[in-house]
């Protein structure tokens, strides 16, 4: 089921759209001194490799403004400046030919300096990110609603979009970070209801992995899931190719980009289980993830339910009675043993991203799907029925064929 988006305005970071429908944009910020050209480069390229659409470099002084110049026809995809305190420096970065700012209203305060800057973007035909921030926000709005809630975090980017308005500047997106996941979740839900310009998502400062990721996950997705947001960062302590890497594959899993890369998975194990479906998953995933094919790919721990279960995956594999089941879209095409049945997998990884799911299908051992329907009947024998089927299916044909009573 498609999400349904909230509508907003369009505009443009270098070659990438941002809004108005385009597709959810994936960000990160380089961690190196902008000024220090070839190290800041060579992590763009890295973070383009892992699905950034978009980088932001620090702009904190003359030499990374003049960084920013010198990269700014290498780089492969668009630079935003992140503007801290001096307002000359987001001129600079201007001069330096740089895709777009970002500017924190807490930091820089001076009306005529904030009018200055949005007169120079519109000039140079640049966006402006509005990045508020719960940590840095200005005390009269601090003290006026109390303290960093949503209320706050909104007014502060809404008196920035109007000093914008009054120089007519209107290439804007906004974000209105917390570090708190809920507190972030009603302040883009509450900024959601007030504007229609695009939004960038984000928790601040997640810290690391994993704690990071879940925080992360657990805010961004809330919120695409309601068709809030135009683009995203999880922004980690940790190598910013994570981030990247995170971002697009939050995307992928929603459906919201197309699959790029592996996506791996596997039941949880249980009793019925007769080999080590940790270890198996985990081989897998590390051959497979090194093919970097764009499939899905499941890994059951048996046979009774596991084709039926994982369906959807282009590409699955079930074990049984010492015995590796593999199988497309839920049909069985292969039996190889239990020793073979990773190998076989990658095998078949390949052969399917080579010549497509019918050729594989077509392909298929005939005997393939015969024996997998009797180690299934036998598992159930052994083990017996865990969904309890053919019991639901007599109580149903009861109730369903009893008389009515007078």
């Amino acid at each position: 089921m498609p999400f349904e988006r909230r509508v907003t305005r369009k505009l443009r970071v270098g070659g990438v759209e941002v809004g108005g429908g385009s597709q959810i944009s994936v960000q990160s910020m380089t961690t190196t001194k902008t000024a220090d050209v070839e190290a800041t480069l060579a992590q763009i390229y890295g973070l383009a490799g892992a699905g950034a659409d978009i980088v932001r470099v620090t702009c904190n002084n003359v030499e990374a403004a003049e960084g920013i110049a010198e990269m700014m026809p290498r780089a492969p995809i668009p630079i935003i400046a992140d503007i801290h305190f001096q307002h000359r420096l987001a001129l600079a970065a201007i001069e330096a030919g740089v895709s777009g700012l970002r500017l924190n209203p807490g930091n820089i305060r001076n009306e005529q300096h904030i009018k200055d800057v949005a007169t120079a973007a519109g000039d140079a035909g640049i966006p402006i990110r509005i990045g508020v921030n719960a940590g840095s926000l200005d005390k009269d709005l601090l003290d006026a609603h109390g303290g960093p809630v949503p209320e706050a975090l909104v007014a502060s980017a809404m008196q920035e979009v109007r000093y914008f308005d009054d120089v007519g500047f209107h290439d804007v997106k906004i974000s209105v970070k917390h570090s708190n996941v809920r507190s972030m979740v009603e302040s883009y839900r509450l900024l959601a209801d007030t504007t229609d310009y695009p939004l960038h998502l984000g928790v601040t400062e997640a810290g690391p992995p994993p704690g990071g990721l879940i925080k992360s996950v657990a805010g961004i997705a809330t919120l695409l899931n309601e068709g809030i947001g135009d683009t995203i960062r999880f922004s980690l302590t940790a190598d910013p190719v994570e981030e990247a890497t995170a971002g697009r594959s939050l995307l992928e899993y929603l459906g919201l980009r197309e699959r790029s890369s592996l996506d791996l998975i596997a039941c949880p194990s249980c009793g019925r289980a007769e080999v080590d479906v940790i270890a198996v998953a985990s081989e897998a995933n590390e051959r497979l993830s090194a093919l970097e094919l764009p499939i899905q790919v499941a890994v059951m721990g048996c046979v009774v339910n596991g084709p039926g279960e994982a369906r959807e995956a282009d590409l699955g594999l079930a074990a049984g009675r010492g015995r590796g089941h593999l199988f497309i879209k839920g049909e069985v095409v292969r039996v190889v043993p239990e020793a073979e049945m990773v190998d076989a997998l990658v095998l078949e990884a390949r052969l399917l991203d080579e010549q497509g799911a019918e050729a594989r299908l077509a392909a298929a051992d005939v005997t393939a799907a015969d024996i997998a329907e009797e180690t299934r009947l036998e598992l159930i024998s052994l083990q017996g029925d865990a969904n309890r089927s053919e019991e639901k299916k007599k109580a149903v044909k009861d109730v369903a064929t009893r008389p009515d009573s007078d």
